[in-house]
């Protein structure tokens, strides 16, 4: 237990430095990241045999794991994600370590493979007896995989007395989200809903309009004023029952 947390003490701090594991002559370690599609990358005869076998873990060799600055494990799908695996050697003899590799898997079934991901390949990279070292795992989900909760499997591979040996330092969920951007597709949604919805209301607006200047229009006009006699009318009655009558009512008011 003390040297799990020993080792994972280290893996902290070398996520501040990114130092490169150094072989027994000390000098650096050549990592070569194999670029290619979603299959497991591969780089040279040797690490041919290795990359779809099966093999045990070495006794006396133990393996961490941290997300430097990732604590809730997020992955954007198209851009590097990184783990930086540390490996504790307490067995008798050296081992070389050979790549890294991993793959994405349904987490209600580890058979449904999702997505295999770029193997990382190690040069020179030697581990002596009761040495710990730290390996860098840069590796991309394609851009395609819809956001959601995945498993990976990490495995280190490497070698003790040109044995073949694996530890899988990682069996658990990640997060995988959407890909940082100007415009994301569901901030587009959101957007063009808003557009449309501001569309309709303004339609409905300018038809309420529209009714009520048409109503406007049909209401009857009412004058009111008083109306005036044609002088010519008034001389054609003069002398008639019409007229009498009219200057009785006038003698009345």
């Amino acid at each position: 237990m003390a040297i799990r947390v020993f080792l994972l003490a280290l893996l902290l701090i070398s996520s501040l430095f990114l130092q490169v594991v150094k072989c027994q002559s000390e000098s650096e370690v050549e990592v070569t990241e194999v670029v290619g599609g979603g299959d497991l990358g591969i780089v040279g005869d040797d690490v041919q045999d290795y990359g779809d076998g099966s093999f045990s873990p070495a006794p006396g060799v133990e393996t961490v794991y941290v997300f430097p600055k990732n604590a809730a494990r997020l992955v954007p799908a198209g851009e590097e994600a990184e783990i930086l695996v540390g490996v504790n050697n307490e067995g008798e003899s050296y081992l070389n370590v050979v790549a890294i590799k991993a793959s994405i898997h349904l987490p209600f079934d580890h058979r449904l493979l999702v997505q295999n991901l770029t193997a990382q390949v190690f040069n020179n990279a030697t581990v002596p007896t009761s040495v710990q070292a730290t390996f860098p795992y840069i590796f991309s989900v394609s851009k395609y995989l819809q956001p959601g909760s995945f498993d990976l499997v990490g495995t280190i591979i490497y070698e003790i007395d040109q044995q073949p040996f694996q530890s899988t330092f990682y069996n658990g969920t990640i997060e995988v989200v959407e890909a940082s951007g100007f415009l994301s597709v569901e901030s587009v949604f959101l957007v063009t809903l808003g557009l449309a919805l501001l569309g309709l209301f303004g339609l409905w607006i300018y038809g309420q309009i529209k009714q009520l200047s048409k109503k406007t229009k049909r209401m009857p006009k009412v004058e009111v004023g008083t109306g005036t006699t044609d002088a010519s009318m008034d001389e054609w009655l003069e002398g008639t029952a019409y007229a009498q009558s009219l200057s009785k009512s006038k003698k009345k008011k």
